[in-house]
């Protein structure tokens, strides 16, 4: 295909924003193409230009478009890394044969096993906590426990929650596959979705706003969200958040759902090697600091302290499941959704 016309098909795969080949030299830089928000990942990338000398060209889109993107570039995409959220896009991208895998010494160190891929083909950047937060108006933190007791026919009509489609419920219900099994966790579905407040809709920031303004009196999101709401310049994001509470179950047990934002080498890279220092900058400590402390998620490596607000939520045992495996179990919780009516 000549170039131009290369150029005008990129420019209409998804809602991507358009990175002008031409303007490329390998030798010097990298191109990251990124699910996550210009805003969340830049300053990171220029930090770590200012450290290295390495230019790093920026796509951002949605995960879904992007993948897509790369599919269709094959052998010849530009990009030299995915950046893209939660372990269910990581292992739909791996099972394209997206990656190539990467060895690093860095990397084992400062990313768990359970937040990178067993056969070293993605590593978490960032860990968020899918958890249970309460109206502290209406509930006692004492009447929760764990999620499996969010089906109790005592939350009837007080459960907000995001559609089946969402990929944070899906790979929720992809643990408790895992953790409980196939009969369980249908059993446990049909109980939740009878608990329902109102048909799921909108994001988890909308759960958290529903919470506040009595529409339910418990909702199950990702925390980061409330973070970003406790800081927020509008009026009525910042009281909805006071209004609510973190709550995190199975302590007792396996511990709180967490999953990760991520990245890996494209196969296609012409530049693995500076790709392979962008990753192991961004496990850095300084990188995790930052994205505990601007992104108000969790750092992969443990020995990374949390940011404030997070620490005001208190400590927490998280589940130590495999991430891979919410990926694994993807279609499996998406069809267990729908038998269960989750809209």
């Amino acid at each position: 295909m000549p170039l131009s016309l290369k150029h005008r098909f990129l420019q209409t795969v998804g809602t991507i924003s358009f990175l002008c080949l031409s303007s490329i030299t390998y030798s010097e830089s990298i191109n990251v193409y990124s699910a996550r928000q210009e805003g969340l990942i830049k300053p990171l990338l220029d930090q770590f230009t200012d450290s290295s000398g390495i230019q790093v060209k920026l796509v951002t889109g949605k995960g879904d478009a992007l993948l897509t993107r790369l599919k269709l570039e094959g052998a010849n995409s530009p990009a030299d890394i995915l950046i893209t959220i939660d372990a269910g896009r990581l292992y739909r991208a791996q099972e394209a044969g997206i990656f190539q895998p990467v060895f690093s010494e860095k990397l084992s160190n400062n990313v768990p096993k359970h937040l990178r891929s067993k056969d070293n083909l993605w590593y978490g950047l960032s860990m968020r906590a899918r958890t249970i937060i309460y109206s502290k108006e209406r509930v006692s933190p004492e009447e929760l426990s764990t999620y499996e007791e969010l089906a109790n026919p005592k939350w009837a009509q007080r459960l907000c929650i995001r559609s089946s489609g969402n990929i944070y419920n899906q790979s929720l219900v992809a643990s408790l596959l895992a953790n409980n099994g196939t009969v369980a966790t249908e059993m446990w579905l049909k109980g939740i979705t009878s608990n329902f407040a109102r048909k799921p809709q909108g994001g988890d920031r909308d759960q958290v706003m529903a919470v506040a303004a009595g529409v339910c009196d418990i909702a199950v999101i990702n925390t980061y969200y409330l973070g970003g709401m406790l800081k927020s310049s509008n009026e009525s994001q910042q009281e909805a958040a006071m209004k609510v509470d973190v709550f995190w179950p199975n302590q007792l047990g396996r511990g709180a759902h967490v999953n990760i934002s991520g990245a890996g080498i494209t196969k296609a890279s012409q530049s693995p090697e500076n790709a392979k220092k962008l990753l192991e900058f961004l496990t850095s400590p300084n990188s995790q600091r930052w994205y505990a402390k601007v992104n108000n998620e969790y750092p992969v490596d443990p020995k990374v302290g949390a940011s404030q607000i997070l620490k005001n939520w208190g400590d927490f045992k998280s589940d130590s499941l495999p991430v891979d495996t919410l990926g694994k179990l993807n279609m499996e919780a998406v069809k267990s959704m729908d038998k269960a009516g989750w809209p």
